[in-house]
């Protein structure tokens, strides 16, 4: 990382802590106002006498359920002409890897236009023929270094650089806190788009807080930036607290609860066991053929915190082991506050492989993108336990956290 041009939680009692986060969040629900509802309440005076692009999807809605764009388009005060569509499309109607492609959205008639995997001059060229001056983002994010929205900012930030375009990013929570930055850190040489930069694997950092990251750190030349920050948000709120509505932001993501493990058990996407694609569970249920009671006993006599494991056996209706019925567990979180996502996948993997003698990676080594470097790979490979693992990334993660502190927007 270059030099900024700016100068965890710890619990002895984490079932006390987390008592009263939920009690203190109870008597803040519905005191919450996002970006947008500030943006707003202030009449869209920061977008007065701007032409208005805006990159979104079905997540950029109001606290009533109404969508952004929607009512934008019919407020006067703003001149909305463009939408920007990002992986599964605007109104959301795309699986995983697609998008909606080039179109007049019908409720609207606004011309809808493609970012998915388009990065640089190409995703520049969209803005310009857009004819737009203010790009403007607003989608919710679950905190994971490898779920592809964040990385839609920062391709659209880099593009609207290039095109000589505002950027305006209205905030949302980040749904499983902002309290910590956890996991490995991701290597530039394993940049994709489930990584663009060396973030963090959990980043603990709310989307406006990232584009001034990505702007001040990572970003070869920093576009005109704007955010707009929420009101009534802490760091250590869960998504519950913030008396919003919840939108899948992608159809394997239907609950704030997976989202809370998602940002370690995605590492299964990386090996030949079902990650609970094609189940009601995604990212909570993980097996394969053959797998059996043994690997939920083997994770529970780790005692890893806020987390137990059952024996479960479903039948995925897509994706891996489409059709079959298969063993493995379904991971149960009861203490929110203590429970770490990443070192728990990590814990996962070790077992897996330890209990089932079918364990691989995916042949093209995907792991390494996800977690952004051979080591947990080939740590895990040569017989390394969670603690071995976890301990080979604090050096890099100590030093992201220190230039994370810098980009923060709340307490």
């Amino acid at each position: 990382m270059r030099p900024s041009r700016r100068a965890v939680i710890t619990t002895a009692t984490a079932a006390a802590v987390s008592a009263t986060s939920t009690a203190s969040a109870a008597q803040r629900r519905g005191r919450l106002r996002t970006g947008f509802d500030r943006l707003a309440q202030d009449g869209y005076s920061l977008l007065d006498g701007q032409k208005v692009g805006i990159v979104t999807n079905p997540t950029g809605i109001t606290r009533d359920a109404r969508h952004i764009v929607d009512v934008m388009h019919a407020d006067t005060r703003v001149d909305l002409t463009a939408v920007f569509g990002p992986e599964h499309g605007f109104r959301g109607t795309a699986q995983a890897g697609g998008s909606e492609g080039r179109h007049d959205d019908p409720a609207t008639g606004l011309p809808v236009y493609d970012t998915y995997l388009k990065s640089g001059r190409a995703l520049a060229d969209i803005f310009t023929a857009s004819g737009v001056d203010t790009v403007v983002f607003d989608i919710q994010d679950v905190g994971a270094r490898f779920y592809t929205y964040i990385w839609t900012l920062y391709d659209c930030m880099e593009a609207a650089q290039l095109a000589g375009k505002r950027f305006v990013v209205l905030d949302r929570p980040n749904p499983v806190t902002g309290r910590a930055a956890l996991g490995p850190v991701l290597h530039k040489e394993f940049a994709t788009f489930v990584g663009r930069q060396p973030v963090s694997q959990a980043h603990g950092m709310t989307v406006a807080e990232l584009a001034r990251l990505f702007n001040e750190e990572f970003l070869t030349e920093a576009v005109p930036l704007e955010t707009v920050t929420m009101s009534g948000w802490r760091r250590s709120d869960f998504y519950d607290a913030s008396g919003l509505p919840w939108v899948p932001p992608s159809p394997n993501m239907p609950t704030p609860q997976t989202a809370l493990v998602y940002s370690g058990t995605c590492l299964f996407e990386g090996t030949n066991l079902s990650e609970g694609r094609g189940t009601t569970r995604p990212f909570e249920l993980l097996g394969a053929e053959g797998v059996d009671r043994r690997w939920a006993a083997a994770a529970n006599e780790l005692a890893l915190p806020g987390v137990r494991f059952r024996e479960a056996y479903f039948a995925p209706t897509f994706s891996k082991f489409q059709g079959k019925t298969i063993g493995g567990v379904q991971v149960h979180v009861h203490d929110r506050a203590a429970f770490d996502p990443v070192r728990t996948g990590i814990a996962l993997l070790v077992t897996a492989k330890r209990v089932w003698s079918g364990f691989a990676w995916r042949p093209d080594n995907w792991i390494d993108k996800l977690t952004g470097s051979t080591r947990v790979r080939t740590m895990i490979d040569a017989g390394a336990d969670t603690d071995e693992v976890v301990a080979g990334w604090q050096g890099d993660l100590a030093a992201f956290r220190r230039t994370r502190r810098t980009y923060l927007l709340y307490r």
